[in-house]
């Protein structure tokens, strides 16, 4: 097991390939990648399981935002991938490895899927690839994975992919579009020594 490093060269975050699909930084200077970071964070079925602590309003926010994640990126706090197509680069969604615990080489793993992209396993190929890289490249111990209870595709996807379900976490979430409001959090989690599923591309 590789251990978590300090710090990755800014804006270099690691490139992911397989079952289809690569995994890359996202760019801040890209047009295409800030309104699809922006199409992606609202979208309905997005906010209906979400609630962004900052959500972005516009392509200047987003491109804030995503400058952020490079930093992140740069200093191991946490990983956020571009989800594109391997053969026609087309924006697929997002996955993140992020609130990174050193000491205990903990983190917690978050995805969402543009709407065009659903039904195509997306998710699962993308949730195994970033856990792959996470326990073989970036030191990770345990990755959990919370969503909001009653958000069963989200479940599924956990499962196929090897993140037992824990407990029910209570009001660990915000309710949507409120900050005010909470509501239970459905807790799944896989360790480094865990099996990887067997799930043909």
């Amino acid at each position: 097991m590789a251990d978590i490093p300090e710090a990755l060269p800014f804006g270099a975050a690691p490139e992911v390939h397989g079952r289809g699909l690569r995994l890359r930084a996202w760019d801040p200077e890209s047009e295409t990648d800030a309104a699809a970071w922006l199409r992606g964070r609202s979208d309905p079925e997005f906010r209906r399981w979400n609630t962004p602590l900052a959500p972005e309003r516009n392509l200047a926010e987003v491109r804030g935002a995503l400058t952020t994640r490079l930093r992140e990126a740069a200093e191991s706090a946490a990983v956020t991938f571009c989800v594109a197509d391997e053969a026609t680069g087309a924006i697929l969604g997002q996955i993140s490895v992020g609130a990174v615990s050193r000491p205990m080489r903990t983190g917690r793993v978050g995805y969402w899927v543009l709407p065009e992209a659903r039904g195509r396993r997306v998710a699962t190929s993308a949730l195994l690839l970033a856990t792959r890289w996470a326990f073989t490249e970036f030191g990770m111990h345990r990755l959990e994975l919370g969503h909001a209870l009653g958000h069963e595709a989200s479940c599924r996807v956990a499962e196929r992919c090897g993140y037992p379900p824990e407990g029910t976490l209570r009001e660990a979430m915000w309710e949507a579009e409120r900050r005010d409001a909470f509501r239970d959090c459905h807790l799944h989690a896989r360790l480094s020594t865990d099996p990887e599923p067997d799930l043909a591309p």
